[in-house]
């Protein structure tokens, strides 16, 4: 049985993974963490979730959860995250981060502590994601710079991080496919005369509406002939599904950071 501690439990997602953890055959629920000032402090995780009492209540003390037998999964924002993963290093715990929206500076020091511990760092936990993102690199090898990528991501209106964290993780697999570098060749939407598209561009546009969950799309257009390769998240359950798994994953594995790839088998690009 893994134990698990949810980071942002009364949260859109943290909701779901309290629900999904308390319903697994493999999983425990050990804690459940929220922000200071939080309204459902002390309010009974399950029932926040809606599954009913579960016994653990919502607490703002992640140190205090954070063990070397219980694996935490942070779905909180940048900032908390960091937190999490400096508490996750010091007390040598466990941890999953799907947080994303980090700044170039909170983002150098995630790179310095996360390989300090147990942790899976992936901006989508989302299986399928996983394997488009393996797809669009075998794609962008295949086919080269020759066929002009596009990548396009749409996302509730609530998302306040844009472009998505994932639409950037597979902008980065293409650039490296084909050795490019998102700093000098991607663009982030468009607007005016720009002038006729540049050979090593990587555009990388950003919807927002509704309560769409999340969908990527990867287009690589070549002279009469088009690949699209697309993920639709249906509802947050993928996510956290992945999540979950991850965690599963990660609680035998030796310390180190690892991505979904790892989890999935394969070894990080």
């Amino acid at each position: 049985m893994t134990r698990i501690v949810v980071c942002g439990a009364a949260g859109r997602m943290g909701k779901t993974l309290v629900a999904l953890v308390a319903e697994g055959e493999a999983t425990a629920l050990a804690g459940a963490v929220e922000a200071s000032g939080n309204p459902t402090l002390g309010k009974d995780a399950g029932e926040v979730a809606g599954t009913g009492r579960l016994g653990v209540p919502i607490s703002d003390d992640f140190a205090a959860l954070a063990t070397a037998d219980a694996v935490a999964l942070d779905f909180t924002n940048a900032a908390a995250a960091l937190e999490h993963l400096r508490t996750a290093v010091a007390m040598q715990s466990p941890i999953v981060i799907g947080s994303t929206g980090f700044t170039v500076q909170q983002q150098a020091e995630v790179d310095r502590l996360a390989p300090q511990t147990r942790c899976v760092i992936a901006p989508n936990m989302s299986v399928g994601i996983a394997v488009l993102q393996r797809l669009a690199r075998e794609a962008a090898l295949a086919l080269g710079a020759e066929f002009d990528a596009e990548i396009v991501e749409i996302h509730h209106r609530m998302k306040i991080d844009a472009p998505s964290g994932t639409a950037l993780a597979l902008a980065k697999t293409v650039a490296e496919a084909t050795q490019r570098a998102l700093a000098t060749d991607a663009v982030y939407g468009r607007e005016g005369v720009v002038g006729q598209r540049r050979q090593r561009e990587i555009g990388v546009m950003a919807l927002r509406g509704g309560d769409v969950v999340g969908d990527h799309t990867v287009i690589f257009a070549g002279m009469g002939e088009r690949i699209e390769l697309t993920h639709r998240a249906q509802s947050r359950e993928c996510l956290a599904r992945g999540a979950i798994r991850a965690a599963l994953w990660l609680a035998q594995q030796p310390v180190g950071r690892y991505g979904m790839a790892d989890v999935l088998g394969w070894k990080s690009s």
